[in-house]
């Protein structure tokens, strides 16, 4: 994929099933998806134990990212964050906590069940620094410059127009601030006829990229110093390298 691309699938209909997906998992988290959800995912994705053991069921049982986005590097108290995709807030929770009460998080998602989910935990946790808004990852409603720091888990794959999307990121990272973000990353290409299949976008199979397939959206974007971190097997269970 290139940033000339066109998307291979309607960006709207793409929405309007991950939307459904993801709703879902809001709604009843104990269901049977596909993926890891909750605490046993953060727990193999090597999330801190002592961020995660104290918050409520509702703050962690919706989590479905692929990765810790806060691995390679910590986020500094006073710190100014954007999630992109932040579902129902567990990633956007855990950053308000290591930016304290002087930071400011703002998570930006487009789906009712996870946003309605979200703020209601950051208003029964207290947690003032956080605010939810409704959005898309091609139309950030955040200013130019905001943000110290962009973290982002397992979204960017069931975002189409990859291109827009992190020319949004740039837009809203102030000059020498930075991304922070995990996602899927393929090892083989992805068939034609699989890449055209909104259905399998929405279970992320389609809609990820090779290393260097994200590395050249990043660039083109404007990104500089791109560092990868260790994949982890998700869907398996298992570290992977």
């Amino acid at each position: 994929m290139t940033t000339t691309d066109e998307p291979a699938v309607e960006p709207e209909a793409l929405r309007a099933s991950v939307r459904q997906k993801y709703g879902e998992v809001a709604i009843h988290p104990d269901g049977e998806f596909h993926f890891h959800t909750g605490r046993t995912l953060a727990a193999l994705l090597g999330y801190a134990p002592a961020l995660v053991a104290p918050l409520p069921g509702r703050a962690v049982e919706s989590f479905a990212g692929v990765a810790n986005p806060f691995s390679l590097r910590p986020l500094g108290q006073g710190d100014r964050v954007v999630e992109v995709g932040s579902g129902g807030g567990f990633d956007s929770i855990v950053a308000a906590h290591l930016v304290g009460t002087d930071g400011r998080v703002v998570g930006v998602d487009m789906t009712s069940e996870m946003l309605a989910k979200s703020r209601e935990t950051v208003r029964l946790l207290g947690l003032d620094q956080v605010e939810f808004r409704e959005g898309i990852a091609e139309q950030l409603p955040v200013d130019d410059g905001w943000a110290d720091v962009v973290i982002s888990n397992g979204v960017l794959n069931l975002v189409a127009d990859k291109a827009q999307a992190f020319a949004e990121i740039f837009r809203v990272v102030r000059r020498g601030g930075r991304l922070q973000f995990a996602d899927i990353v393929v090892g083989r290409p992805v068939p034609a006829e699989a890449v055209c299949n909104i259905d399998l976008w929405t279970d992320c199979i389609a809609g990820g990229l090779s290393c260097d397939g994200w590395q050249r959206v990043l660039r083109a974007a404007g990104f500089v110093d791109i560092e990868v971190g260790p994949a982890v097997d998700t869907f398996g269970g298992a570290p992977g390298e």
